[in-house]
């Protein structure tokens, strides 16, 4: 997939997936909210507005009001890549928003999951 079509995927389009992806597993949608605002500063309310406007992840990230400065600490692989070597900013946020997801549906603790 193009780098392109991955930055205009629409954020409320996938919402709905990683809710049933932590749910499938036994977790809860407040998790999901937990890890999403402690990856981009976004507030509940926020979150809500994004979704509503049906913003692509490009802007997603870019109005974030603050990305997280312990995402760094996010390593490991997802979808065959290590997160911490991606080079394209944008693409590597998805891809930490991805791994901490796949953290909460994997049953680690929250803590662990927002690296406290």
């Amino acid at each position: 997939m193009k780098t392109e079509r991955i930055y205009k995927i629409l954020f409320s389009s996938v919402y709905p997936l990683y809710i049933q992806k932590v749910e499938k597993k036994g977790r809860t949608k407040e998790e999901l909210d937990i890890v999403i605002k402690w990856l981009t500063g976004y507030t509940d309310n926020q979150i809500k507005e994004q979704i509503e406007k049906k913003v692509d992840f490009q802007t997603f990230f870019a109005e974030a009001p603050k990305i997280n400065p312990n995402a760094s600490k996010i390593t490991g692989v997802i979808c065959g890549y290590r997160v911490e070597e991606i080079e394209d900013p944008l693409i590597q946020k998805m891809r930490y928003l991805d791994k901490l997801i796949d953290e909460i549906a994997k049953g680690r603790k929250m803590e662990k999951i927002l690296r406290e």
